[in-house]
């Protein structure tokens, strides 16, 4: 792998990052954001996924937790974010870590 970067989104959202050179992946919804995962995951080190495509994905993504690559990171789509993207990350930093470190009590 040489470093390369996907997104796979809903084509509206995914533009920012075609302009960015980031390769991009347009998915209309999660049957065809999964054949994407698939062949794209061999060749790329990052994946960014837009929200409305990864959490209906959420047990199908856990297959790349158990390799360093790629790195599938969930992001908001154009229309806003969910939570879902921080929901992941605070998640598989609490299993590596033991705990969590992006919470923080307000006083």
């Amino acid at each position: 792998m040489t470093g390369k970067m996907a997104i796979v989104g809903d084509g509206d959202s995914i533009m920012v990052f075609k302009a960015a050179g980031v390769d991009t992946f347009p998915a209309s919804d999660e049957k065809r954001a999964k054949e994407l995962l698939r062949r794209v995951a061999a060749e790329y080190q990052i994946i960014f996924l837009t929200e409305e495509l990864a959490r209906p994905l959420s047990d199908f993504l856990r297959r790349f937790d158990e390799e360093p690559y790629p790195v599938v990171l969930v992001i908001p789509s154009e229309k806003g974010g969910t939570g879902y993207g921080r929901e992941v990350i605070q998640n598989a930093m609490e299993r590596a870590l033991g705990v969590d470190i992006l919470s923080h009590n307000e006083k």
